[in-house]
C-alpha cells in the first residue's frame, strides 16, 4: 500500500520538475510566432499589396502616354503613276494637364483603402496573438487536468485494491467491492480522455503557430505578472476604443475611400485637358501632312448614357453598406469592451482570491493528511492530493482567463494598457502645470 502512495508522490514531484524544464516552450517564444508566416497573415499582406498597386495605378492616370505607329501602304493617286508607296512613321505623346480632380480623387481613394488594409493587418496580428495565447493556455490546462484526473484515478484504484483485500478477508461484501471498482473505471476513462485532450491541445497550438505536426512536449507555465496591473476606468477606455480599434479604423478608412470614389465618379462628367505632341515621317510628300505637331486638346463628355449614373448609384450603395457595418461593429465592440472590463474586474477582485484561498486550504489539508499518515493514523492520503491538484488547476485556470482578458482588452484598444496609463499621467501633469 505504501508503495502505491509513494509512486503517486513521485509522479507529482516528477510533474513539477518536468514543467520547469529549461528546454520547454515559453509563452514569449510562442507569441513570437504571431509575426511569422501564416495563411491569415499572408492574406492580409496580399490585400495590402493589392491596395498599394491600386494606388500606383490611380496615380499613373496623369502619366505620359507614348505610342508608335508604323504603316506600309500602296496607294493609287488620282493623277500620276498607277501605284506609289505611301509608308508612314508616327511617334505620339499625350499627357493629361488637368482632369478636374478625377486623378486626385482616385488617388485619395486608393490611399484611404491602403490605410484600411494596413489597419486590417494590425488586427490580424492581434488576433493571431490572442489565438496562440489561448491555445498555449489550453495545453497547460490539459496537462493540469490530466494530472488531477490521474491522481483521482490512483486514489480510486487504491480504494478498490484495498477492498479486494478486505473481501478476501471476509470484511467487505462483494457489492461494495463492485461499487469501488466501478468508481475506479470511471476515473480511468476520465484520465484517458484527459490524456487525449493533451495531444489535441498540442496539435491546436502547433496549427496556431503554423507548425503543423511539430508538437511541443513541454511548456513553461508563465508568471503572468501583468495580471496585477491596475484596470483603468471604463469611461477612460471607451473613447480609446472608438479612436484606436484597428477594425473600426479600417472601416473608417474604407468609408473615406468610398466617399472619395463617389466624388471621382461625379468628376467623370467634367472635361479633360491634354497636351499632345506628334512627330511623323512619310514616304510620300503631301501638302496636308505635318512632320511635327503639338497642341492642347480639350475633351468634354456631353453624353455618357447611364454609365456614370449607374456607377454613382453603386458607389453610394457601397458607402451605405460600409456605414451600416461600421455602426454595427461599433456597438458590438463597445459591448465586448464592457464585458471584458467587467470580467477583469471580477477576476481581480474575487475569483483570484477565492481560488488562492482554496489552494492554500488544500495544501494545509494535504500536510495534515501526510502527518496523520506518517503517524499511522490513516492508511493512505485519501483524495487529499487529488483535491490539491484540482485546486491548483482551478487557480491557474483563473490566472489564464485573466491574462486572456487583458490581452483581449489591449487588442480592442489597439495599444498596450501601459500606454493608456502613461497618456493619463501625462494629461494629469499637463492639467497641474496649467
Amino acid at each position: 500500500m505504501r508503495s502505491v502512495v509513494l509512486a503517486v508522490l513521485l509522479s507529482f514531484a516528477s510533474l513539477s520538475s518536468h514543467a520547469a524544464s529549461a528546454a520547454a516552450l515559453t509563452l514569449d517564444q510562442a507569441l513570437a510566432a504571431a509575426q511569422e508566416a501564416h495563411p491569415d497573415l499572408a492574406l492580409a499582406v496580399a490585400d495590402q499589396a493589392v491596395a498599394a498597386a491600386d494606388r500606383d495605378l490611380a496615380a499613373a492616370r496623369s502619366d505620359w502616354n507614348l505610342s508608335l505607329e508604323a504603316g506600309l501602304r500602296q496607294a493609287r493617286p488620282t493623277t500620276g503613276p498607277d501605284a506609289v508607296s505611301d509608308n508612314s512613321f508616327k511617334l505620339n505623346a499625350r499627357k493629361s494637364l488637368y482632369d478636374f480632380g478625377r486623378t486626385a480623387l482616385a488617388t485619395q481613394a486608393a490611399d484611404s483603402l491602403l490605410e484600411a488594409r494596413a489597419a486590417s493587418l494590425l488586427d490580424v496580428r492581434a488576433r493571431r496573438r490572442l489565438d496562440i495565447m489561448a491555445r498555449f493556455f489550453d495545453v497547460l490546462l490539459a496537462d493540469l487536468q490530466y494530472a488531477s484526473d490521474n491522481e483521482y484515478m490512483a486514489v480510486a484504484y487504491v480504494n478498490f485494491d484495498n477492498a479486494r483485500d478486505r473481501l478476501a478477508a471476509g470484511q467487505l461484501a462483494a457489492a461494495d467491492v463492485a461499487e469501488l471498482e466501478s468508481a475506479y473505471q470511471e476515473w480511468l476513462v476520465k484520465r484517458n480522455a484527459a490524456q487525449a485532450r493533451q495531444r489535441l491541445a498540442r496539435a491546436q497550438l502547433a496549427n496556431a503557430m503554423n507548425r503543423s505536426g511539430r508538437l511541443s512536449a513541454d511548456l513553461t507555465d508563465p508568471d503572468l505578472v501583468g495580471n496585477n496591473r491596475p484596470l483603468p476606468e471604463y469611461e477612460q477606455l471607451l473613447p480609446l476604443l472608438r479612436t484606436s480599434n484597428p477594425r473600426l479604423a479600417a472601416l473608417r478608412a474604407q468609408l473615406a475611400a468610398a466617399t472619395q470614389r463617389i466624388e471621382a465618379v461625379r468628376a467623370e462628367k467634367s472635361p479633360a485637358l491634354d497636351l499632345e505632341l506628334e512627330a511623323a515621317d512619310y514616304s510620300r510628300e503631301a501638302s496636308t501632312r505635318d512632320n511635327l505637331r503639338g497642341g492642347v486638346v480639350l475633351t468634354w463628355p456631353l453624353y455618357t448614357g447611364n454609365r456614370v449614373n449607374a456607377q454613382m448609384a453603386r458607389e453610394q450603395a457601397q458607402f451605405q453598406r460600409l456605414q451600416a457595418e461600421s455602426e454595427k461593429l461599433s456597438l458590438d465592440l463597445e459591448q465586448t469592451l464592457l464585458e471584458t472590463w467587467l470580467e477583469i474586474g471580477e477576476l481581480q477582485r474575487t475569483a483570484r482570491t477565492a481560488a488562492k484561498k482554496n489552494t492554500d486550504y488544500r495544501d494545509l489539508a494535504l500536510e495534515r493528511a501526510r502527518g496523520q499518515y506518517e503517524m499511522e493514523l490513516k492508511t493512505n492520503l485519501g483524495d487529499s492530493m487529488a483535491a490539491t491538484m484540482a485546486a491548483k488547476l482551478h487557480e491557474r485556470q483563473t490566472e489564464y482567463r485573466l491574462a486572456l482578458a487583458f490581452a483581449r482588452l489591449e487588442a480592442l484598444l489597439g495599444q498596450p494598457l501601459e500606454k493608456v496609463a502613461g497618456d493619463k499621467t501625462a494629461g494629469e501633469n499637463k492639467e497641474q502645470t496649467k
